[in-house]
């Protein structure tokens, strides 16, 4: 279930075997917010675990949203951070004291780097930093990892550091972090999606905002777990704002090479871009709203 995102919209009623849209009467409406978070539900056999990916801008909408959809948020075993933007782990600290302290939270080194914008004509802002220390305090159990990992009982298989290979996904050139005292382009190695395997029908790819790309990402993810196949493709693919729009088309042109059965684009996609899936791959396109639920099995 998509806890977190920047769209809702409650006159989207129609409900497929694959998507169920969240039906929450008056006064009870869900938040919507620049942010992500989903809830991973995955089982084989009579397994079952239940992760979070993100935990969106603020616990103000992740707690309400959680409530509205009647989510048991102590039911979540670890948290995976996809990277260290404040839109991805803002609700984090409520959650990890408020819900279940000792939880795991699983992350790259470089999501605790202290990063800013440089915007041309307005000069350096500061962002937000997440706080290593204060997890520790708060007794979060912090697990740090650059390599592919493994979630769920190796249900859910992590990204790891995204290999770079495509010509135009370029990163966020705005974007600086402090490295070794200097600050640089973020080379936002910290960036990491996760995949799910369904049997007999391929992987299905979550990005928080694929700032590695998100063709490089799915391509990535394709190598790392040997599988051809890609059953979806959820998330923020980073495509709104003049810096991107070029960078559209050519990543649609690639989309349709890998050929999944469901795209869902999200968060930080942006509205151009989300308009151009929609026309583009209308077959396999859906529009996300907050508290949809998608089932792949």
């Amino acid at each position: 279930m998509i806890l977190v995102d920047n769209y809702t919209d409650q006159l989207l009623f129609q409900n497929t075997d694959v998507v169920k849209r969240a039906m929450t009467p008056p006064p009870d409406f869900p938040l919507a917010e620049h942010g992500f978070s989903c809830l991973l539900k995955v089982s084989a056999g009579i397994e079952e675990h239940t992760v979070m990916m993100d935990a969106g801008m603020s616990s103000t909408c992740l707690f309400h949203n959680a409530r509205v959809f009647r989510k048991d948020l102590s039911q979540i075993e670890s948290v995976f951070l996809s990277h260290g933007h404040i839109d991805h782990y803002g609700g984090l600290m409520g959650l990890m004291t408020s819900v279940r302290k000792g939880m795991s939270l699983h992350v790259h080194p470089e999501a605790f780097l202290e990063r800013r914008l440089n915007i041309p004509g307005v000069g350096p802002s500061r962002s937000q930093t997440l706080d290593e220390k204060a997890l520790g305090e708060i007794g979060v159990a912090v697990q740090k990892a650059s390599d592919p990992t493994v979630l769920a009982s190796g249900l859910i298989m992590t990204s790891g550091e995204v290999k770079r290979v495509t010509d135009f996904e370029k990163g966020f050139p705005l974007a600086e972090a402090k490295i070794d005292e200097n600050w640089v382009i973020d080379p936002f190695h910290d960036d990491q999606a996760i995949a799910v395997r369904v049997k007999d029908k391929g992987l299905v790819v979550v990005s928080g905002c694929a700032h590695a790309g998100i063709i490089n990402t799915v391509n990535h993810m394709q190598r790392i777990s040997e599988s051809d196949k890609i059953l979806a493709v959820l998330g923020g693919f980073h495509l709104t704002g003049q810096i991107f729009e070029p960078v559209i088309s050519p990543t649609i042109e690639e989309m349709k090479k890998v050929k999944p059965d469901y795209v869902v684009p999200m968060h930080c996609t942006g509205w151009n871009a989300i308009g151009q899936f929609a026309k583009e791959m209308p077959e396999q396109f859906i529009l996300n709203t907050v508290g949809t639920t998608y089932v792949f099995q």
